[in-house]
């Protein structure tokens, strides 16, 4: 397929082709698999999937439940036993998983891992599923939550470069976000997680050698994904309301209590999404980035000038520094900084959008960083 490429301002391009699939022609049929163990809360989540589920028979709900707790699986059945495409399972083995002294404190962890297995095989191999969105039973999710992920989805198929698509933005919080473009994507190379899509063919491939414990920094491993990317919201598609749980707690308080839940409505699957292939949107960030003028972290936080700019890091330090200065998570996994994409974190401040990237010719990460 050729693409004839339509230069716009500011070194914007689109591509004027056939589109990626039209998702009509496609009819998916794209399970949700809610995460379950023993919260009731599990209803306020669910409470939203069927809200603004658009459609039953494109969206059946899947609720795997871990952990034996009867009053959870109790609420969950009040909403199987009055919606044939509501269902729910359990996941059989409740044993102990055996850790030694060290391991024990992360007992939760493991428990996890082994459910998500349990479960993405019962989506995949049981029930014959091409896709799946998953989430977890702490999740709010946006008016358009469905709609992103239909839009989106073709690009999974058209795109061998893409592995996921995460509904959230893990800098997502309000000042640092463009809060009136609800419609723009990016590429990340950092596993968001959050409300995600997976494909069958793509967990037959991690399946084989999936982890033991803590499955989502796993992932964010370049050589377990294959050096894949995932597409992610400027504004995030799902909120998460648990504060209760393995790994919440300061966290919650610290990031997750201030990121922003879109609320406006954007019809993805009419816009043309084409930008986001890997080629064009390669071609397109770096000669962008490598325009625009430079400016220091501090500047951007005084509010010194106007348009994009481009804040320089050389090292893990450099970049942690002026991560904090700007407010966006400092850490790394794997070596990569969350929401990076070849090395360059983008974000929204003070009406200005600014690119956290590299003074040097980017190649690969450094898994020493962090």
């Amino acid at each position: 397929m050729k693409h004839h490429l339509k230069k716009q301002n500011e070194k914007q391009f689109v591509i004027e082709q056939d589109s990626i699939i039209d998702i009509k022609s496609l009819n998916p049929i794209l399970p949700v698999l809610v995460i379950a163990c023993d919260r009731i809360t599990v209803k306020r989540c669910l409470d939203n999937l069927v809200k603004f589920r658009p459609d039953k028979e494109t969206f059946p709900i899947i609720v795997s439940q871990d952990c034996g707790h009867n009053a959870t699986y109790q609420m969950i059945r009040s909403y199987t036993d009055s919606d044939p495409t509501i269902s729910v399972v359990q996941q059989p083995d409740l044993s102990e998983i055996p850790l030694t002294r060290a391991k024990a404190k992360f007992k939760g962890y493991f428990k996890i891992a082994r459910h998500y297995r349990f479960a993405l095989n019962y989506i995949f191999r049981h029930l014959g599923h091409e896709a799946v969105i998953i989430v977890e039973d702490d999740l709010d999710i946006s008016p358009d939550f469905f709609e992103y992920f239909l839009g989106t989805y073709p690009l999974l198929l058209r795109d061998p470069s893409i592995w996921c698509i995460s509904a959230w933005n893990d800098n997502g919080k309000k000042e640092l976000i463009d809060i009136n473009r609800p419609e723009l994507l990016h590429r990340t190379d950092f596993f968001p997680g959050l409300g995600w899509i997976l494909r069958s063919e793509t967990w037959d491939q991690l399946e084989t050698k999936w982890p033991e414990a803590f499955f989502d920094d796993w992932l964010r491993d370049p050589r377990n994904t294959e050096g894949r990317s995932c597409i992610r919201p400027e504004v995030s598609r799902t909120y998460s309301f648990g504060k209760v749980g393995v790994s919440k707690g300061l966290f919650f308080d610290l990031h997750l209590r201030y990121m922003q839940l879109n609320g406006e409505f954007v019809e993805f699957t009419k816009l043309n999404l084409t930008y986001l292939i890997k080629d064009v949107y390669d071609d397109n960030l770096t000669s962008l980035v490598a325009a625009l003028p430079e400016s220091s972290a501090e500047d951007v936080i005084m509010g010194y000038g106007t348009g994009p700019v481009r804040v320089v890091y050389s090292n893990a330090k450099s970049y942690q520094r002026a991560a904090k200065k700007l407010g966006l998570m400092d850490d790394f996994r794997s070596g990569i900084p969350r929401t990076a994409y070849r090395g360059i974190v983008t974000c929204f401040i003070k009406g200005r959008r600014v690119y956290l990237a590299p003074s040097y010719e980017w190649t690969k990460y450094d898994p020493n960083w962090g």
